[in-house]
């Protein structure tokens, strides 16, 4: 079920409906159905309250209007949005949740395999995206890791370090900078599938492992494309100039208006991995 909004007035006053469809913009070539739907913890940024979008719907929505790039099409109901059938009327996925969806298994093969992986489509994940489906390996095998903690919690501020600035979805934020946000740590990390593009700087960040931690990452999926973002916990981050550029950035890469080539770097993950070693020992003399 779908309703059409034709008027930015109505983009804080949304009902909760299976999809909340804004696209006024009938010009818009790209069509996000972004998924908020959370089996664990619900983050504040995809809460909803007194029947209104939450900040990160309502920021994705905004963005699209503004940039007249893109149309969403927010639900938390998977299992009536997250199917084969719907799926054809989306060129990307876009993912804020937790846990064990509610999608059928052959919905999800279909979504892993045709969907994104053989029609070149585009999926984004942000923050506990990674914290989805963390048992179901062809589920992390794409996005490329699965949460194991976060001793960075959304009170820190921490300096994160860009390795591409080259990169659409990277070059807003320069070759350093601090944002306060949660920071995941991963297991089921796969550093030599994927493109990374940046990491904590655990010389200037409280380190907890002697191990690189990942922020942002991109991959070719076949003919797919996949952008992760680990930030996004606090709401604030979806009114950060920087973070919605960043998002303009990753959009743009998938619907090909800024082409990147995402190389696999583990080389790079090497060497950050033992910058966080030697930022161990160093935080544990004194």
């Amino acid at each position: 079920m779908s309703f059409r909004f034709l008027t930015v007035c109505c983009l804080l006053i949304f009902p909760l409906l299976t999809v909340t469809d804004v696209a006024d913009a009938a010009d818009a070539k790209t069509r996000i159905l972004m998924l908020t739907q959370s089996k664990g913890y619900t983050h504040g940024s995809v809460k909803r309250e007194k029947e209104q979008l939450s900040p990160s719907e309502i920021a994705m929505i905004q963005l699209g209007k503004q940039s007249g790039l893109f149309t969403v099409d927010c639900t938390q109901d998977a299992a009536a949005d997250f199917t084969k059938e719907n799926l054809q009327n989306y060129d990307i996925v876009m993912f804020y949740t937790t846990g064990m969806l509610p999608i059928k298994e052959e919905d999800m093969q279909y979504f892993l395999n045709d969907w994104l992986k053989q029609k070149g489509h585009g999926f984004i994940g942000f923050h506990s995206a990674t914290d989805t489906y963390k048992s179901y390996e062809p589920y992390w095998d794409m996005i490329g890791g699965s949460f194991n903690g976060h001793p960075w919690t959304a009170g820190n501020t921490v300096t994160i370090t860009v390795h591409n600035t080259d990169f659409p979805a990277m070059k807003p934020f320069g070759k350093e900078f601090q944002i306060k946000d949660e920071i995941y740590q991963y297991k089921n990390w796969q550093p030599e599938k994927v493109h990374v593009l940046m990491s904590l700087n655990m010389e200037k960040c409280n380190p907890k492992r002697p191990y690189q931690v990942p922020v942002a990452w991109a991959k070719d999926w076949g003919q797919g494309k996949v952008f992760v973002n680990n930030m996004g916990h606090n709401p604030s981050t979806w009114t950060n100039p920087a973070f919605q550029d960043s998002v303009i950035g990753a959009i743009k890469w998938i619907r090909g208006d800024a082409p990147a080539a995402v190389p696999v770097n583990p080389e790079l993950s090497k060497q950050e991995d033992a910058k966080a070693a030697a930022a161990v020992k160093a935080a544990e003399k004194k």
